[in-house]
């Protein structure tokens, strides 16, 4: 048995037994995977996967209790070299961040810049996805930290911090009478075609209940993964917008006008999600405080050890 077998079966896992896509993501063959597989249950003699001919069906019984073994040794193997990296240099290495357009475009761009002031050796990455990809990324070991509203407050497998409340806003081209509701109702926004965000992002599930309330349905005609590209379709004149209101910003959307809908829709929260029991080297630590300076070390580290979603926050 060795660590190249486990994270074999691990990928498989990963990728939906998958064994050409788990083979594509570890940089080797596909019959050197099977090999390898076939070689460690002829070793452990129970078989991991279920097969229909040569295709992997399902996971067994025991295959389970030996894939979480597996995941648990990997990490463990990962934290070591964390442990040894955190030790010989602490100022050097690499942050790996998964997020969401929004956060990337209009949140973090002056937390990215101060960290790099302070750590210069450390070279940032940012991986961007929808919610669910961004927990995917840190689960899978591609990602140190996770930074997105929906979804990540649901995945028992990681630990959340809260970082900061936002809502939204409706914008429109500079004439369009919506903005001119005085108030602004959900059944004014309702009789206008609408553009907003895809459903696996940035809070659409508060704005579907919201309409749902109050028995409306609204005529959504085009939606999107990021808010440019929603901001560039209202310019173009195919619908109002429904936006967080983080990503408007008077000075660069001269083309829009905006009017605020906070008093509409609940507010959402987002957060950061770390793996349980991953090894965070120092500077992760200090990347979240300067996202959320109430998030110090301690308050990261207490949340960690009670184990539980926003655990002693």
């Amino acid at each position: 048995m060795n660590l190249q077998q486990l994270r074999y079966i691990h990928e498989v896992a990963r990728r939906g037994l998958n064994v050409s896509d788990a083979a594509d993501a570890l940089f080797t063959s596909q019959p050197g995977v099977s090999k390898q597989i076939r070689l460690l249950e002829a070793e452990l003699g129970v078989e991991i996967f279920a097969r229909h001919g040569k295709r992997l069906v399902a996971i067994t019984e025991p295959g389970g209790a030996v894939l979480a073994i597996a995941e648990r040794m990997l990490r463990d193997m990962d934290n070591l070299f964390q442990v040894g990296a955190e030790f010989s240099n602490e100022s050097a290495g690499t942050l790996s961040i998964a997020t969401t357009h929004t956060q990337a475009r209009y949140v973090l761009p002056a937390v990215v810049r101060d960290f790099m002031q302070r750590y210069p050796r450390v070279r940032l990455e940012l991986h961007q996805g929808n919610p669910r990809q961004v927990c995917d990324m840190v689960l899978g070991g591609t990602a140190d930290l996770a930074i997105a509203t929906e979804a990540i407050a649901d995945n028992p497998e990681l630990v959340t911090l809260p970082c900061y409340q936002w809502n939204r806003c409706i914008v429109a081209t500079p004439r369009h009478p919506i903005l001119r509701e005085q108030p602004l109702t959900l059944e004014a926004i309702a009789r206008y075609p609408l553009i907003t965000y895809d459903d696996a992002f940035t809070g659409r599930g508060q704005i579907n209940k919201a309409f749902l309330g109050r028995g409306l349905k609204p005529n959504v005609v085009l939606t999107a993964i990021d808010s440019d590209v929603i901001k560039k379709y209202v310019e173009m004149d195919l619908g109002i917008g429904i936006l967080a209101r983080m990503a408007y910003s008077a000075e660069e959307d001269r083309k829009l006008g905006m009017v605020e809908a906070s008093h509409l829709f609940e507010s959402s929260m987002t957060r950061i999600g770390i793996r349980r029991n991953a090894w965070l080297r120092g500077f992760v630590y200090a990347f979240i405080e300067l996202f959320v300076p109430s998030l110090t070390r301690h308050v990261v580290e207490t949340a960690r050890s009670g184990g539980g979603t926003d655990a002693g926050l």
